[in-house]
């Protein structure tokens, strides 16, 4: 295991590369939601943000396949073969007529997508441990948020040189370019020695481990409403920007200044996790999540949309909140999952993903004239998450007494 002074900055920015393709996969095609909805003949707007939606789906269920595999076969050759599935999956969303198959593509760009992201935190934690793990996750989360910021310009300016299948071949060579850098820098990180044989029973027995730590399960849970409340955003930010504040021309901008936010708490996180330790931090996060979102719905109650420097305001203090949620609690989540940190990536993703997609696809499809439900639903499930803080608050100090 390295220690602090092996920290390696090389190591660091390619895990952030790793973990950026599924942001530019999603992201990027933000600006060409509507675009890919009228060449697909959709008639409902709604509809588009499937195509955000759907490949959180695949990435659940993907990361239950590469993680526990990685635990026997080691972490980079599933990265080559998540991978692979990526290529087949783009090729499906360029060339298909049928939105069902766009959906279908973007599944399985989700499932191919997967090995990357998980195996890169389980490449962290074959590495680091305790609030350095922390530290070194919001570094990689903190250059990781460096893509939302430029991904929607970056979609648009293919939209205005070419069209949408663009954006999609435009994120496959940058993928390949990644797996490059990663083939020829990166050494395998799970020895020989720590290798699980694999077995069928191994998918069983690593989820009856992960099971019994109930503060993974506690923090996943808590991830799960999180990134379900946040998911909504992704999904309805160019619809809400474009469609009820006729803002279409600036939607990357004002993407990218709500990226920022998340971009800089998680480096603010990277800075202060050590000393202040990640449970006390997300805790904290959790409470300010809840009480922004809360005051929002207090405020606009009747649903009419606010001045968009108000909107943008609270956007801003939200997602400053979430960066302080998401690395803290995957470091919260893993930290007692060492000796089977594959499978607890896959895990910790699956059911925190697997609870996101219903949320956001319930949530968004009531957010079509106000932004009023994005927040009613931000302040219902930071109070579960803010509920879930107090209850493993008690058993931490009953632990110690």
């Amino acid at each position: 295991m390295q220690n602090q002074q092996s920290f390696k900055f090389e190591f660091v920015a390619l895990m952030a590369a790793l973990m950026s393709l599924v942001a530019l996969s999603i992201d990027a095609l933000l600006p060409a939601l509507p675009d890919i909805g009228e060449s697909l003949n959709v008639m409902d707007p709604i509809q588009n943000q499937k195509l955000v939606v759907m490949i959180f789906l695949g990435l659940g269920f993907g990361q239950l396949i590469f993680g526990p595999l990685s635990d026997s076969f080691g972490r980079k050759s599933m990265v080559y073969i998540g991978f692979l599935v990526f290529i087949v999956a783009s090729i499906v969303c360029v060339t298909t007529k049928s939105f069902e198959m766009m959906i279908a593509g973007r599944i399985l760009q989700g499932i191919g997508l997967s090995s990357p992201r998980t195996i890169a935190i389980a490449m962290v934690r074959d590495s680091y441990s305790g609030d350095y793990m922390a530290k070194v996750l919001s570094i990689i989360v903190a250059f990781f948020i460096l893509i939302p910021t430029v991904a929607p310009a970056f979609g648009q300016f293919f939209l205005n040189i070419a069209d949408w299948r663009a954006i999609f071949n435009a994120n496959l060579l940058i993928g390949v370019l990644v797996i490059i850098w990663f083939w020829k820098r990166q050494p395998e990180t799970l020895v020989e020695s720590n290798r699980i044989p694999f077995k069928w029973q191994l998918f069983i027995d690593g989820t009856k481990e992960f099971f019994k730590h109930k503060d993974a399960v506690a923090f996943t849970i808590v991830s799960g409403f999180i990134t379900g409340s946040f998911m909504v955003y992704l999904s309805t930010s160019q619809q809400i920007f474009e469609q009820q504040y006729d803002l279409g021309e600036w939607f990357p901008y004002l993407f990218a200044s709500t990226a920022l936010a998340v971009g800089s708490s998680t480096f603010m996180n990277s800075r202060l996790v050590v000393r202040f330790g990640s449970f006390k931090i997300a805790y904290l996060a959790a409470i300010a999540y809840t009480v922004i979102s809360l005051l929002y719905v207090m405020m606009f109650i009747q649903g009419n949309n606010p001045h968009i420097s108000i909107l943008l305001a609270f956007f801003l203090c939200q997602f400053f909140a979430v960066g302080l949620l998401f690395g803290n609690l995957r470091a919260l989540a893993m930290q007692p999952l060492g000796h089977i940190a594959g499978i607890g990536s896959a895990i910790n993703g699956f059911i925190s993903t697997v609870m996101a997609v219903p949320i956001a696809n319930y949530i968004g499809s009531h957010v079509k004239t106000s932004v009023l439900p994005l927040f009613v639903g931000f302040t219902f499930f930071g109070l579960l998450s803010f509920l879930v803080f107090v209850f493993m608050k008690r058993k931490i100090k009953l632990a110690n007494a």
